[in-house]
């Protein structure tokens, strides 16, 4: 009688294993579906349309950087002249965000419907930043560069697409956002009629992630270098006394190198307070009568939207509009352009 060799499994072990891999495989393609069913119902609300009339228009740009997918808002009942176009904001959201989520915290879109303009929102894609980050700081890689440069055929392609007006493009972010915002400026200082920073770190403070993390805790200071014969265009600075993720003294820090590198100088500042919001500390800096940077230290604001909807992350409904203190800045830099 032969016997059974130790190194063979036996009839019932291989039956347990067989067993085992099957239950392995069944949980592994239950978790798959899960995981694609999660995936598909999160793609499906970024590109539900946020609250408000108007169309979300979806859209897909190349460039450097890699493929990036935007929303263009367009306000609703427009009605335009022959030839016209309108003005365009272009607005970068946080790390943490997507372009959706930025337009329900800002309501920019609100303002859009009655202003007349259009509003690009780009999204950054989770391969090129696990938090959704813009890679503003990357400056040593030249991932930057290249983002910014996608960022830019992005603002091409809507231009070519839709009734904008290449002449009064204007930048504005948060926090990554803010950071982007500013690099785009440097980069392309005569593409931007108008750039607005809110809670992002003093531009030109970081090349990669070590020094990123450093300027936002304030140990690096804002280094724009020499500006080029086009200059830099006109900037606001939005910034929280109260933010713990990026150090309130990079407000300060950016509006006056901006303000330096142009040769504009600060007035004297003043305290404004609208109701029970937070009040809020404006000072001007001005070349031969036009202010070309404005700061406002927002007393109490942490890391968020100031005046933002409630109840969104990054958002803070108790500050002053960020979106109205934007628009007004952004349309006094167009207006001045028409005349």
């Amino acid at each position: 009688m032969a016997r059974r060799s130790l190194f063979l499994p036996s009839r019932a072990l291989q039956r347990a294993v067989k067993r085992n891999v099957k239950a392995l495989t069944q949980a592994t393609v239950a978790s798959g579906k899960r995981v694609a069913a999660q995936q598909q119902k999160q793609l499906k609300e970024q590109r539900k349309p946020p609250p408000g009339q108007g169309d979300w228009i979806a859209g897909l740009a190349l460039g450097p950087g890699g493929a990036r997918r935007y929303h263009l808002y367009r306000p609703p009942g427009l009605v335009l002249a022959r030839g016209e176009t309108l003005p365009l904001l272009v607005m970068l959201h946080g790390c943490g965000q997507t372009g959706r989520d930025f337009a329900a915290s800002t309501r920019m879109d609100r303002l859009a419907a009655s202003g007349r303009f259009l509003v690009l929102y780009p999204e950054q894609d989770r391969i090129a930043n696990l938090q959704g980050c813009w890679n503003w700081f990357a400056r040593r890689n030249g991932k930057a560069e290249a983002e910014a440069a996608t960022l830019v055929a992005m603002v091409d392609q809507v231009l070519q697409l839709y009734p904008a007006d290449h002449t009064r493009v204007a930048l504005a972010g948060l926090s990554a956002g803010a950071g982007m915002a500013a690099l785009l400026a440097t980069l392309y200082p005569a593409r931007w009629w108008a750039v607005a920073m809110h809670s992002g770190v003093a531009p030109g403070a970081a090349r990669s992630t070590a020094t990123a993390l450093a300027a936002m805790v304030g140990k690096r200071h804002a280094d724009l270098g020499a500006p080029g014969p086009q200059g830099l265009p006109p900037l606001l600075v939005l910034q929280g006394t109260a933010d713990r993720v990026v150090a309130p003294g990079n407000g300060a820090d950016a509006a006056q190198a901006w303000a330096t590198a142009l040769g504009a100088k600060a007035r004297p500042p003043r305290v404004l307070q609208r109701g029970a919001r937070y009040p809020m500390r404006v000072t001007d800096f001005a070349l031969r009568g036009r202010v070309w940077v404005q700061l406002c230290e927002i007393e109490g604001l942490g890391h968020a939207w100031s005046g933002g909807a409630p109840r969104l992350a990054y958002s803070d409904p108790k500050g002053p509009d960020a979106s109205r203190l934007i628009l007004a800045f952004v349309q006094k830099q167009w207006a001045r352009d028409v005349a």
